[in-house]
């Protein structure tokens, strides 16, 4: 008789974390087990229609990895889907071509807007040392 009972089925997705992004709305108060799992399961079920959508994508355009364009042509392809997430994907970003040269190989990257190089700071900390000599 044990073998006829199935054990519970577990999402992949980790329940928790599931609850705290529902909790993000603040017109949520108090969130049902059955409902967490169910919305849990059907976040999942969708995620692999978008995978397995891609992957059609992906193998139409004979390529091995599956892109952001990919993701992109499988939500159009679907009009539901399409409806409320293809404004949520992000722009396709145009590929930059630059060709590289030997000055561009030594030239380190510029450091982000607000900092400063370490080596910066320690000549100055060397030019205020030998001023006050």
């Amino acid at each position: 008789m044990a073998e006829d009972q199935e054990s519970p089925i577990r999402p992949e997705f980790p329940i928790g974390r599931v609850k705290k992004i529902m909790k993000l709305d603040k017109d949520i108060n108090k969130i049902n087990s059955e409902a967490l799992h169910l919305i849990t399961y059907s976040t999942e079920l969708f995620l692999h229609f978008l995978a397995e959508k891609s992957a059609v994508v992906a193998v139409e355009k004979k390529r091995k990895t599956v892109s952001l364009d990919h993701l992109r042509t499988a939500v159009k392809r679907h009009q539901p889907t399409s409806d409320f997430l293809l404004d949520s994907l992000p722009l396709p970003s145009q590929p930059v071509r630059h060709t590289k040269t030997a000055s561009d190989k030594k030239a380190p990257p510029p450091p982000p807007v607000g900092t400063r190089r370490i080596d910066d700071f320690f000549s100055k900390g060397k030019a205020k040392v030998a001023d006050s000599a």
